[in-house]
């Protein structure tokens, strides 16, 4: 290992011992804690890259296996990941008695997808496998049927949590960070995982009704690959390359709309990813020009097939297991 290997790891060892220290406390967890942004899945999405493996994936693996076992607070049984605050992380009149959070970037689907990942590159820890149902079986109990296919709210506050319903669909936006597209992607993950035929089949299809409904596409308002018009694009050719044919074509099929509405003058990719980056403001990658840039390159005919540059974000499926 390098420098950087070397600190990441030890930073590693510390917030996984720090975690299981609260869950032997009982006390829930802050989103930075367990989150793909700040906290222990974004870290165990690098270690998973990593060519060794190394003891501290495992670590983060069985620390998630943990975090699925349900908390007993305050005279109440909550998920292991129910946070005591609001989705920032802070305290939040809007969630009295904290919330659980269905999103990707924030939420139980990035723990979710980094388990059904490291288990497609043959690194299983105990319980892994129960883990990834046991969330699963979760997020499924929150969806709800409507006429444009199964949506996930983005959040359960703990007065839903207490009566047991899920909020009624608004017309919320199909995003990777929050919502649909981020959820039905850890949901293939994790049906790949696991064999499950028929969650696989239900989340292509999920995402594909998602990005036809017009309702949902209306509520995305801008181009960034965090929760606009590249992050639906990059998530549908993601989808679509480990999807059965049927799925796979309707979801290909959807790209090409997605980047018009990026770039409505109709350039291809790599025209539209120069102009982009030549726009000197906002640069950054999930809000800014270079992940919208990332993302329509990815969506070319003649990208790399085997680039992994989204590993951050927990959408790409590794291409070997780890020897």
């Amino acid at each position: 290992m390098d420098g950087l290997d070397t600190a990441i790891a030890a930073d590693t060892r510390r917030r996984v011992a720090a975690a299981h220290a609260r869950i032997d406390a009982r006390e829930l967890p802050a989103p930075s804690e367990l989150d793909a942004i700040r906290g222990l899945t974004g870290i165990g999405a690098y270690l998973l890259r990593q060519p060794y493996g190394g003891e501290e994936l495992r670590a983060v693996l069985e620390y998630l296996v943990r975090l699925t076992t349900p908390l007993h607070h305050d005279g109440e049984v909550l998920p292991g990941w129910w946070t005591d605050s609001g989705p920032d992380g802070r305290a939040d009149t809007r969630f009295p008695g904290g919330h659980g959070n269905t999103g990707m970037a924030h939420g139980i689907a990035g723990p979710l997808a980094l388990l059904a990942l490291a288990s497609l590159r043959g690194v299983v820890v105990q319980g892994q496998l129960a883990a990834i149902a046991t969330v699963c079986s979760w997020l499924d109990s929150w969806r709800s049927s409507t006429d444009a296919g199964r949506i996930w709210p983005y959040w359960i506050t703990r007065p839903q949590l207490r009566a047991g319903r899920a909020p009624a669909p608004g017309n919320q936006r199909p995003s990777w960070c929050y919502g649909t597209a981020g959820v039905a992607r850890a949901q293939q993950l994790a049906a790949l995982a696991t064999g499950d035929a028929a969650r696989r089949v239900a989340a292509e299809d999920t995402l594909t009704r998602a990005l036809t409904d017009p309702r949902q596409l209306t509520a995305t308002t801008d181009p960034s690959l965090c929760h606009g018009y590249a992050g639906l694009a990059h998530i549908a050719h993601r989808v679509a390359a480990d999807a059965v044919p049927g799925n796979a074509a309707r979801l290909d099929a959807r790209i090409p709309h997605l980047l018009s509405l990026i770039d409505p003058a109709g350039a291809s990719p790599r025209r539209t990813a120069a102009a982009l980056i030549g726009d000197a403001s906002g640069l950054g990658l999930l809000d800014g020009a270079a992940g919208v840039a990332l993302a329509a390159l990815s969506c070319s005919p003649a990208s790399t097939p085997n680039s992994s540059w989204d590993s951050c974000l927990l959408t790409v499926r590794p291409a070997h297991p780890l020897t």
